[in-house]
């Protein structure tokens, strides 16, 4: 198991609700196309989960 996640939005929040827009922005998510790494821990694989049409995730 990888100990971080490349974290890239690839849909926009703007229609999403906004539950789901507070996610994002808390995944540190700001602007399309921008990837962060977040460590790989069940609070953060939880948000992905809320969020799984509006990310890509890979295991690094």
């Amino acid at each position: 198991m990888a100990d971080k996640l490349k974290i890239t939005l690839v849909k926009s929040p703007i229609g999403a609700v906004p539950k789901q827009r507070k996610t994002i922005e808390a995944l540190g998510l700001r602007k399309m196309h921008k990837t962060v790494e977040m460590p790989n821990n069940d609070a953060v694989k939880g948000m992905i989960q809320q969020v799984r049409h509006l990310v890509k995730v890979e295991e690094i």
